[in-house]
């Protein structure tokens, strides 16, 4: 298989996962696909360092995540370009419960969220987050259990979070 056909089944074969992990971390679909496009651009130019590497997606996913983090302290920029750019168009509405976790996640402490995410939606272990985060295994434990406490607050049917309300 060539150099290219190889990154081309890599790429199809994780692009839409890494970008819905991506969304759930950012809470923000357009910087989610900037970050997550950019994260493959790069992983492109090093293919063939990366392709060696023990889980190339989470190279990808890491990179990604710091774009966004680089992203988020350069915020005027993040808001010049997406009032230049926009929303994408066409795009079929969201499933009301995956707006009400998106909306949740985003009430929660980042770190909190990306171990949420990461354990939850992309199925790593406790390990893995720490070794992908850099951060002990008993912050990641805590995390998790302070993540999940305030999720199932935000979620409990009696809140408005999910509409944009205030919760009581």
């Amino acid at each position: 298989m060539s150099r290219e056909d190889e990154f081309d089944a890599f790429y199809n074969a994780s692009n839409r996962r890494v970008l819905h992990q991506m969304y759930a971390m950012t809470g923000n679909l357009a910087d989610a696909q900037e970050c997550t496009q950019e994260a493959f651009a790069r992983a492109w130019q090093r293919w063939k360092t990366v392709s060696q590497a023990d889980n190339p997606e989470a190279w990808v996913r890491t990179v990604a995540w710091r774009i966004a983090a680089s992203r988020w302290r350069k915020a005027k920029n993040a808001v010049t370009a997406m009032a230049r750019h926009g929303t994408p168009e066409n795009t079929a509405p969201p499933n009301p419960d995956h707006v009400a976790l998106v909306t949740a996640l985003r009430h929660i402490p980042e770190a909190q969220r990306r171990a949420i995410v990461l354990h939850h939606l992309v199925g790593m272990s406790v390990e893995e987050i720490s070794t992908e985060t850099g951060a002990p295994t008993g912050t990641i434990k805590a995390r998790l259990s302070r993540g999940r406490s305030a999720l199932a607050k935000l979620l409990t049917d009696d809140t408005s979070i999910a509409t944009g309300g205030e919760q009581p």
